[in-house]
């Protein structure tokens, strides 16, 4: 299972480095990975996306309290979160086939951020999904590269679990 955890930490140089050393000497693998500053200055909030079970993650989360800098840390997987990702695309996109891609970009709400003779950049927005879909949308036209930030997340303090009405919202339509 994936666990998404959010980490605090003191803005000092280094502490990323100690962080990746650690995952490294556990053997442990980090699929997603976004820093910024977080809310108070000096602070960053870090948001990793961990292969394992709970115990694993438990593991993890006692070696990364033991790190110095290291504030908070909490698995936000089973948390009801607001969860974005950013990604730019660039298509092969002939004038032909521009049509079509931009009614893909639209019905994705994403953009057309950059036009060349023989493609376009799309910016996209959103949850982690969002972006599995448009990409195998956009495979058939041929997809030259692709550059994405990794997720972030907030836990959501309305409580709402947005997975919860999707199913919810599933089920009735059946």
């Amino acid at each position: 299972m994936k666990h998404t955890l959010s980490v605090l930490v003191e803005d000092e140089a280094g502490v990323l480095t100690r962080i990746a050393a650690l995952f490294a000497r556990r053997g442990f693998n980090i699929e997603s990975l976004a820093v910024g500053p977080a809310e108070q200055a000096g602070i960053s909030r870090i948001t990793m996306v961990v292969p394992g079970d709970d115990h694993i993650i438990e593991q993890l989360t006692k070696q990364l309290y033991k790190l110095i800098n290291i504030l908070k840390v909490q698995d936000i997987t089973d948390v009801p979160c607001v969860e974005r990702e950013l990604m730019l695309l660039k298509i092969n996109a002939s004038t032909a086939m521009r049509a079509e891609v931009i009614e893909i970009v639209n019905i994705f709400l994403a953009l057309v951020v950059d036009v060349g003779e023989q493609s376009l950049t799309i910016e996209v927005v959103g949850e982690p999904g969002k972006m599995v879909a448009i990409v195998q949308m956009l495979t058939k036209y041929g997809i030259s590269e692709i550059a994405r930030t990794g997720k972030i997340a907030l836990t959501r303090e309305s409580g709402v679990n947005t997975e919860f009405l999707k199913l919810r919202a599933l089920a009735a339509k059946k």
